[in-house]
């Protein structure tokens, strides 16, 4: 059976065609407008989310399709084990998409369910993220051939990238002050390296001087969050976030570091202005930043007809 986990076993073409179809689905909807008709999508949310909810909520309608939104406290899955509820939720639904916390959860998941599992983002790939990404550099450059930087935690959005746009063409430098050790991969890292195309700049001491200069020869600047949602709340874990905002600071995404560049700037949201990115620079890149967003929809409905149809 298919699952949609992380890029690991999906051949440069099964990844570009999920990529050059949403395209397809955004220029001409009514084509697509019943292929998923009589399926029902399963959404299953550990982490909070606003663009994954409506993504694949308004995406899977779209095609014709149905889905149930549940909260994992307002679950069975928070008090029983997840192999005996994905067992029973996988034979109502055709199709389930869990935002979870960990890897470990979703590969239970996956390994249990009756029907494809989708990861909606956990703490080491996030694979429909990537997509949308990635189809808004198509759509934007008419090509993924292009150079991207990625300034920010070494996390699951440089994972997807890395495990990605090098296998198609792209590359991509990574600029990382701070690694989230949870969401380190050996073996992915290893395989993009592989490729020629990725490249960690500074191996986790990155020199600023450098980075003004490979910003200057990039297309695509790319940031994300330094700390997980789930933390971001969490009081107990204000050491953690000053930490991380002391080594990350000096790396924000700001006019300053940008001066030289003509790069588009790309955030995958929610954005902390003042943190990892400055208010002037979202707005000035707002278009770019709201159709990556907005392509979310339809990398949900690519993964949705590729897994089902």
């Amino acid at each position: 059976m298919n699952h949609f986990i992380n890029f690991k076993d999906f051949t440069p073409d099964c990844l570009e065609n999920i990529i050059d179809q949403p395209l397809e689905m955004k220029h001409y909807p009514n084509q697509y407008a019943q292929v998923l008709h009589g399926k029902n999508l399963s959404m299953l949310f550990q982490k909070t989310s606003t663009r994954t909810a409506l993504a694949f909520a308004f995406g899977v309608t779209g095609l014709g399709g149905r889905y149930l939104i549940q909260n994992w406290t307002d679950s069975n899955f928070s008090i029983a084990e997840i192999q005996d509820e994905v067992r029973y939720v996988s034979r109502q639904a055709d199709v389930i998409m869990a935002r979870l916390k960990t890897n470990e959860d979703i590969n239970l998941m996956a390994q249990y369910s009756f029907v494809p599992v989708i990861n909606g983002c956990y703490n080491m790939y996030y694979p429909s993220q990537a997509i949308a990404d990635l189809v808004t550099i198509k759509e934007i450059f008419g090509t993924l051939k292009i150079k991207l930087l990625y300034i920010g935690v070494k996390n699951n959005v440089l994972n997807s990238l890395a495990d990605s746009l090098p296998r198609l063409g792209g590359e991509v430098f990574a600029v990382m002050p701070v690694v989230n050790e949870p969401s380190v991969d050996k073996e992915l890292d290893a395989a993009a390296f592989k490729t020629g195309k990725y490249h960690e700049i500074g191996n986790g001491h990155p020199s600023l001087t450098g980075v003004r200069k490979l910003i200057r020869e990039v297309d695509v600047v790319y940031t994300d969050t330094w700390v997980d949602m789930e933390f971001i709340s969490d009081k107990t874990c204000e050491g953690l976030k000053q930490g991380r905002a002391k080594k990350m600071l000096p790396f924000q995404i700001n006019s300053e570091l940008l001066q030289g560049s003509k790069a588009v700037v790309m955030h995958d949201m929610p954005i902390h202005a003042g943190s990892e990115i400055s208010r002037d620079v979202v707005e000035t890149h707002l278009k770019t930043i709201l159709q990556q967003a907005d392509n979310r929809k339809y990398a949900a409905q690519s993964i949705l007809f590729n897994l089902l149809k």
